[in-house]
C-alpha cells in the first residue's frame, strides 16, 4: 500500500509514493517564484521514499535552469508541477500534487531575502470559502 497518492490537475498523470518524507520548505528563491508564478514553492524531500508512477508517465516532461540543480517535472498537457528525480538520491514532491492529505508542517520557510514584496502579513486579509462575488 502506498503512504501517498497524488496526480496532476487534468489526472493524466498519476503516482504514488512509497515511505516518509524528511522535510519540507516553502522556497522563496527567484527560480521557485518564476516555476510555481507565485511567492514560493511548497515542496516535501526525501532520501528515501519511492516514487512509483501509476499513469501518464509518456505525459511527464521537466526542465532544468542551466547552471542551476533548479528542476521542475511537469504534465505536458495541464502543466501541473510533478515529483522529481532529477537530483541524485533526493524525492522532491509538490504539496499540492498530492491527493493525500499530509500531517507535515513546514520545517522552514528558504531563501527569504528574495521574499517577494506582496508577501507580507496576509495573514491580515480577508478570508473567503469560495471566490467572491
Amino acid at each position: 500500500m502506498s503512504d501517498y497518492v497524488g496526480s496532476c490537475l487534468c489526472g493524466d498523470v498519476k503516482f504514488e509514493i512509497k515511505g516518509e518524507f524528511d522535510s519540507f520548505y516553502l522556497c522563496h528563491c527567484h527560480h521557485c517564484q518564476k516555476d510555481t508564478g507565485s511567492a514560493h514553492a511548497a515542496n516535501l524531500f526525501s532520501q528515501s521514499a519511492e516514487l512509483i508512477w501509476r499513469a501518464g508517465a509518456d505525459n511527464i516532461t521537466s526542465f532544468t535552469l542551466a547552471g542551476t540543480r533548479h528542476n521542475k517535472c511537469f504534465c505536458k498537457t495541464c502543466g501541473s508541477a510533478l515529483p522529481s528525480t532529477a537530483i541524485e538520491g533526493l524525492l522532491v514532491v509538490p504539496a499540492g500534487s498530492l491527493d493525500t492529505e499530509i500531517s507535515k508542517v513546514p520545517n522552514a520557510h528558504l531563501f527569504i531575502a528574495s521574499k517577494a514584496s506582496w508577501d507580507n502579513e496576509l495573514e491580515s486579509l480577508p478570508t473567503f470559502n469560495k471566490l467572491p462575488k
